[in-house]
C-alpha cells in the first residue's frame, strides 16, 4: 500500500518558532520518505541537540534523540548493526560542525550508506543565537554584541575533503527541490551529506527568508532576484560516471570552486556524487562474507519464551562487592 504524507506525521506538538526553516526541512524529509514508499519500520531518524534535534519526534518512524555532536556515531552503530535500515541523521550546523566536527570528518572517511541533513542557519538557535561555526567572519546577527570574530567553516568543502560521496545543498523554503535532494541522498550508495540553508527568524536577522528571496536585490523591472539558483538548471554535472580517478579529482575540484559561491549567487543542488567508492558495509563484507546475512540485528538474543540465550551471571559474580 502506498504511503501518504500523513502516515509519516506524529501527534507530537511542534514548538519551533513561527517561520522557522526547520518546518520546510521536516516536510521535505516526510515527503521524500512517502514518495519512496519506504515502510516506517525500515527507517530510523537520528538527531543530536538543538532545534533540529526534535526532528525524530515529528516523523513516524524509529527515532533516536542523542547527545550534542554525537548523532553520527550513534547512527553509524545503528546502520552497521542493521544494514537493512534506512538511516537519516538530522542535526544543526553547531551540532555537526562544532562539537561534532571530528565525527563529521571521520564519517566521511568511512562512507557508511546513510544520509546526513544539516539544518544550517549560522547560529545556535536553542541557546539564544551565538555564532555557529558556519557564520561568516565579520557578520553581526542581532544577538551578537560584536561581529563574529571567527572564520566560518565551508561545510561543503569540508565534506568533499573528508570523503563524502554525495555532497549537496538545499534551501529550506524550496521544499520540493529539497525533497528531491533528500530522496537522491537516501537512494545514493554511500554517505550522503546535504547542507540546508535554513533561515532562523528569531536570531539570524541577516540570512533571512527575505534575503534569500532577493527582496532587496531588484532587476531592471523592479522584481526581486532570488539569491539561490539551481545547479542543474545551468547544466552543471557533479556526477562521477566511471571509476576513473582523474574524473573524480576533476569533479571534486569543480565542486570545491562552486562551494565558495555564496551571497548574491548561491548554488543549490548536487555538487558531487560518486557511487564508485566502496561503502563501509562492502568493506566489512570483504573481510566477513557472512556480514549482510548475519549482521548483529539478525542475531537471536533470547529464546521464544523470552529467556536470554546468553548468561552474564559469571560477570555479575565477579563484580559483586562482598
Amino acid at each position: 500500500m502506498a504511503l501518504k504524507l500523513t502516515d509519516l506525521k506524529t501527534d507530537v506538538h511542534n514548538d519551533w518558532c513561527p517561520g522557522c526553516g526547520d518546518f520546510g526541512i521536516l516536510s521535505a524529509v516526510q515527503m521524500a520518505l512517502a514518495e519512496m514508499n519506504i515502510e516506517p519500520h525500515r527507517v530510523t531518524v537520528v538527531s543530536g541537540i538543538g532545534c533540529s534535534g526534535k526532528t525524530p519526534h515529528f516523523v513516524r518512524t524509529y527515532g533516536v534523540h542523542t547527545l550534542h555532536g554525537r548523532s553520527l556515531p550513534f547512527a553509524t552503530g545503528i546502520k552497521l548493526a542493521n544494514p537493512d535500515l534506512e538511516v537519516i541523521v538530522c542535526g544543526g550546523d553547531g551540532d555537526g560542525m562544532g562539537i561534532g566536527a571530528g565525527h563529521f570528518v571521520n564519517s566521511g572517511r568511512r562512507n557508511v550508506d546513510m544520509t546526513y541533513v544539516v539544518f544550517d542557519n549560522g547560529v545556535y538557535g536553542l541557546t539564544k543565537g551565538q555564532a555557529s561555526p558556519t557564520l561568516k567572519l565579520g557578520m553581526k546577527t542581532k544577538s551578537l554584541p560584536k561581529p563574529n570574530i571567527n572564520q566560518g567553516v565551508n561545510p561543503l568543502m569540508l565534506a568533499l575533503a573528508a570523503g563524502y560521496t554525495f555532497v549537496a545543498r538545499g534551501y529550506a523554503y524550496d521544499v520540493r527541490h529539497l525533497k528531491d535532494l533528500i530522496r537522491k541522498g537516501v537512494q545514493h550508495k554511500g554517505f550522503a551529506f546535504i547542507d540546508v540553508l535554513q533561515p532562523c527568524p528569531t536570531y539570524n536577522d541577516i540570512l533571512t527568508k527575505e534575503y534569500w528571496s532577493g527582496e532587496d536585490l531588484l532587476d531592471a523591472a523592479g522584481k526581486p532576484m532570488p539569491r539561490t539558483y539551481k545547479l542543474e538548471q545551468e547544466g552543471y554535472d557533479g556526477v562521477v560516471h566511471g571509476a576513473d580517478e582523474q574524473e573524480m579529482e576533476e569533479k571534486i575540484k569543480q565542486a570545491i570552486v562552486k562551494s565558495f559561491e555564496f551571497g548574491d549567487h548561491t548554488p543549490i543542488g548536487v555538487f558531487y556524487q560518486n557511487e564508485h567508492i566502496p561503502t563501509y558495509e562492502e568493506r566489512i563484507s570483504q573481510r566477513m562474507p557472512t556480514y549482510r546475512k548475519n549482521n548483529p540485528a539478525a542475531q537471536e538474543i533470547a529464546h521464544k519464551d523470552g529467556t536470554p540465550l546468553a548468561s552474564i551471571q559469571k560477570l555479575l559474580d565477579e563484580l559483586r562487592v562482598t
